[in-house]
């Protein structure tokens, strides 16, 4: 029993005429008789009463046709569903991403995903004690962005722009871009940084910025979530060094002043990572990178 002799079946039941189902079906009158004949030999029941002017169904076979059309309406849908998951517009990802692109990138990229994949699930991850690439490695995630490429050779990576540092100050604060001269102005300043002695990318460009700068900051308070740094400087309880991506958290009460130091954000992937829902986020995270650099961010 196949799939086509159930449809069929289904659809002259409910035209009752052979012609008008064979035409409404694509097939020949005499395929669709052979069609309808061979499932009745194979359940062993005779579906339809023919004569010569009437086509009426059985019993037996008004009790497959109620049982079998909600059927065809499910495996109609699963087949969409699965057409869609092959196409990459329906299914589930999991992206880690660093706090610091919670306010701009991040927002924006979601944005034109729910648009263009509106059934696509999304898990978002933002890694504290685990790095990216064990993430990836143990399809933790399956993408993720970074400040800095990938090591492993299972893995691949992108480079989407560059940013500049941005020494953040409360917004009454007497330095601002125009008087800032270097981390020196800062000697007499409490800092809120992450432990410098991390070997994360970012605290590594931080403790190379600091030795470029001779300066050794009075670090007094640590922590390495930049949303907490961003909301105790706009508290007065200190300054840090952030990337300029959180100057679009519109956190009040903050300065941000732009430093002559760079960072990067790479998208990463597994090598071996086929999904189709993977190629047309990562389509979209170009084209949203591209934006992103227009714009001037």
């Amino acid at each position: 029993m196949e799939l086509q002799q159930i449809k069929h079946f289904l659809a002259l039941s409910q035209e009752l005429h052979f012609w008008k189902t064979a035409e409404r079906m694509f097939i020949t009158q005499s395929a669709l008789s052979r069609q309808i004949k061979a499932l009745e030999d194979e359940l062993g029941v005779q579906l339809f009463e023919r004569s010569k002017r009437t086509v009426r169904l059985t019993e037996a076979g008004s009790f497959l046709r109620d049982q079998w059309l909600p059927m065809l309406d499910e495996i109609n849908r699963i087949h969409m569903q699965a057409r869609k998951i092959h196409e990459g517009a329906s299914g589930f990802v999991r992206i880690g991403y660093p706090g610091s692109i919670a306010y701009s990138f991040m927002p924006e990229l979601l944005t034109s995903i729910s648009r263009i994949q509106p059934e696509l699930k999304i898990e978002l991850v933002e890694p504290t004690d685990t790095s990216f690439e064990q993430l990836l490695l143990n399809y933790q995630v399956d993408m993720a962005f970074r400040r800095d490429p990938a090591e492993n050779p299972s893995l691949q990576s992108s480079c989407l722009y560059s940013e500049p540092f941005a020494l953040v100050v409360p917004l009454n604060h007497p330095l601002d871009e125009q008087n800032f001269t270097g981390l020196h102005d800062l000697k007499n300043e409490k800092f809120i940084l992450s432990n410098l002695a991390q070997t994360t990318f970012y605290t590594s460009s931080l403790r190379q910025m600091l030795e470029e700068y001779e300066f050794t900051p009075n670090v007094y308070i640590e922590t390495d979530f930049g949303g907490m740094s961003l909301a105790l400087v706009s508290r007065g309880l200190g300054v840090t060094i952030l990337p300029y991506s959180y100057s679009f958290s519109a956190l009040p009460n903050v300065r941000f002043i732009p430093l002559p130091y760079k960072m990067n954000l790479y998208v990463t992937w597994r090598k071996n990572d086929h999904s189709p829902v993977l190629r047309n986020i990562l389509r979209q995270v170009t084209e949203t990178a591209g934006r992103y650099i227009a714009e001037g961010n």
